[in-house]
């Protein structure tokens, strides 16, 4: 079992651990942002019918012709079955079907009206303009979208125009959120002397609702082995992703990993050279993801953004995570070897510039940064101007 490992080497031992969720049918109303988890095919010509695309009139076409006898209309969801003859025209509105005989539409703003007689006043219309033709879209027993496919509002739109109701997709993980501490107080009530409110289960909350994950069920313990044990297992039941914030450290009321392996949990690894979140903690069993994430704040925060987040979308087979660039360092930093630090950081469209109140127990700087600054675990010297990675925060 590796000690004390490497950002990058973490992150690949999580996406080692991973498999894709099982794929449910969901109601179609249901699917945006989730992933498709199988092609989907077409079962009619869409348009079904000859269309219109404007309001104007339609005909058989005849090169040179520019009167037409106005017989009658069509509207949009009119099932009348008209059947145009040569020479004449039918009244016509955008989506409505263009009836046997006629192959043209001519828009309104082009077109007189004298008498009964429709005047062409369009010297560049052809034969087949503004008429969308039956299949033009997609054709009975095409492919509209294929697996792997992330269904974003115009593929819902898509989907729903082929009067497809559901699909086969990659589900939301069921996440648990599991705090420990004998010192935690619910915001609200009265803290007593050594209490501290729980923030975490509020703050993780908060982020799997910026996920539009919201399937959470939240869980308390204080630092005891059989009550953390028993609430695990309870978790372990309910969840595909279960975080567990504090107790990954190795003190005497620590007891995180002795109730992993009460529950069958396989440790993956434990402690990373990073900063904070240096206990992280990750776990399997089965198909479930244990994440042991450290009790402090601004740590809890880091070890989401960074870990958490791509986690679920390797669950999903949606590759998210948090953006990153390369930007101009404000000012010179320094700092010692031997741990990749993630500084909390405001990014002003140019240059980045780290926030005052760095330490893992504060979230105050965290609310005012927009970013995580990385600096590599190597490197200890860091100049103004220099070019740095840092990770856009979700907003």
């Amino acid at each position: 079992m590796e000690t004390m490992i490497h950002v990058q080497r973490a992150k690949e031992l999580i996406a080692q651990s991973i498999k894709p969720l099982e794929p449910v049918s969901v109601p179609l109303t249901d699917a945006t942002g989730l992933v498709l988890a199988e092609d989907v095919f077409s079962q009619y010509d869409i348009p079904a019918y000859p269309q219109s695309s404007m309001d104007g009139y339609a005909f058989a076409f005849e090169e040179g012709k520019l009167t037409y006898v106005l017989d009658g209309e069509m509207a949009a969801g009119s099932n009348h079955q008209l059947a145009l003859k040569p020479g004449f025209a039918v009244r016509i509105f955008t989506g409505a079907a263009v009836p046997p005989g006629a192959d043209t539409v001519l828009m309104q703003e082009k077109s007189t009206i004298q008498e009964g007689q429709l005047q062409v006043n369009d010297q560049h219309l052809k034969k087949g303009d503004n008429l969308r033709q039956a299949g033009s879209e997609i054709q009975k027993g095409a492919k509209a979208l294929s697996k792997g496919h992330l269904l974003n509002a115009a593929s819902i739109g898509f989907l729903a125009g082929m009067g497809i109701s559901s699909v086969k997709v990659y589900p939301k993980p069921r996440v648990a959120i599991l705090v420990t501490g004998n010192e935690l107080q619910l915001p609200g009530k009265p803290l007593e002397y050594g209490q501290v409110y729980d923030s975490n289960s509020l703050t993780l909350k908060a982020c799997l609702s910026q996920l539009h994950i919201n399937v959470v069920d939240i869980f308390s313990c204080g630092d005891d082995l059989f009550q953390l044990k028993s609430t695990l297992e309870k978790a372990l039941k309910r969840a595909d992703l279960i975080l567990m914030t504090g107790g990954v450290s190795v003190g005497d009321y620590d007891f995180t990993i002795g109730a992993f392996e009460s529950c069958g949990v396989r440790k993956v690894f434990h402690k990373v050279r990073q900063k904070p979140g240096k206990p992280l903690l990750l776990g399997t069993r089965d198909e479930k993801l244990v994440f042991g994430l450290p009790g402090n704040p601004a740590s809890v925060l880091t070890c989401f953004y960074e870990y958490v987040i791509p986690a679920i979308g390797r669950m999903m087979q949606f590759p998210i995570a948090i953006a990153c660039m390369q930007v101009p360092l404000e000012h010179d930093h320094q700092k010692s070897a031997g741990l990749t630090h993630f500084l909390k950081a405001w990014y002003n469209g140019q240059t980045v510039s780290l926030q005052k109140g760095q330490e893992s127990y504060k979230l105050s700087s965290y609310a005012a940064a927009n970013c995580l600054a990385v600096f590599p675990e190597a490197e200890t010297t860091f100049s103004k101007g220099q070019l740095v990675d840092i990770h856009l925060l979700p907003q």
